[in-house]
């Protein structure tokens, strides 16, 4: 496997056949992406009320979300890159609300694994560096979503979201 990925379900809930859906998915999209292999990633499974403090704390929402991206690749001022050899890029953490999750599958008419894959795919392209806020970078970052959903086969069907 390209990707190391490594899971946490803060809600128990989550089925194995769930993190396995996101296994392969972000497998997918690490090839699609040319990911070099032996790249880190986190993804953190939590309930509402969990994403809610975090998007307070760190983006300044007082609000729940369905997913949240800290790229770990992203440079602060003074920051200083280590780069070496056989040092594993670590791209960072996805976290992704279950409760948000179901709410948004049926807001959306869709099943809920074709949300939870959405918003691993979302959360694992802001990773690496896309964003959606201009509409130029908007039609970018989804429409990488979107190849990536299809060629996987999650994807949209009529109605759904883009």
């Amino acid at each position: 496997m390209a990707l190391v990925i490594d899971f946490l379900d803060e809600t128990n809930e989550v089925k194995e056949e769930h993190l396995e859906l996101v296994e392969k998915l972000l497998q997918h999209a690490s090839e699609v992406e040319k990911i070099e292999d032996g790249s880190e990633v986190s993804v953190t499974f939590v309930t509402n009320e969990a994403i809610h403090e975090i998007n307070k704390q760190y983006r300044d929402k007082d609000q729940p979300t369905d997913v949240i991206s800290f790229a770990l690749e992203e440079l602060g001022e003074g920051e200083v890159e280590i780069v070496g050899e056989g040092i594993p890029r670590v791209l960072g953490d996805i976290i992704i609300s279950t409760d948000r999750t179901k709410e948004q599958a049926v807001e959306y008419g869709h099943s809920f694994e074709r949300e939870l894959g959405f918003l691993a795919v979302h959360g694992f392209l802001h990773l690496l560096g896309y964003d959606h806020m201009t509409p130029e970078d908007e039609k970018t970052m989804f429409g990488k979503q979107d190849e990536i959903l299809s060629s996987f086969g999650l994807g949209r069907d009529f109605n759904e979201r883009s």
